[in-house]
This record gives structure tokens, sequence and C-alpha cells, in this order.
């Protein structure tokens, strides 16, 4: 499986696996069936919205790692 990145957009995370929606969202990203989430990366989004990217990077690898296990 493909890991997330900074770069990685943030609808393409949900086409991975939709059960990250959870994640974005206990990060205030409420709005990822938004337009703007199919054009916008990781990194953007959580600059608009004061999140550190790394940690939502990060915890989305572990969802991803445990759920292929």
């Amino acid at each position: 499986m493909a890991k997330v990145t900074l770069d990685t957009i943030i609808s393409d995370v949900l086409k991975m696996d939709r059960t990250t929606a959870p994640i974005f969202i206990k990060y205030g990203m409420h709005c990822i069936g938004c337009p703007v989430a199919s054009a916008e990366s990781i990194k953007e989004a959580s600059a608009v919205h004061g999140i550190d990217a790394e940690k939502l990077v990060e915890e989305l690898n572990k969802h991803l790692d445990a759920k292929n296990a």
C-alpha cells in the first residue's frame, strides 16, 4: 500500500481508504468532501487549518499500516 506524504492530496487518501475520514475530522478538517479536498495536499490544508501536518501524516500511515497488517 502507498504511504501518505505531506504532498498527498486529501481526496487521494480517502480513495485509498474511506476509514481515514474520522482522522481528518479529528484534526478539524470537517470539509473533507468539499471540492478543495480534491486539489489540496495535506501540507496545504494543514497550513490553512493550523494543524501539525507531520503528525497528521504519521497518524494516517499508522492507521493504514494497522489495517493492512
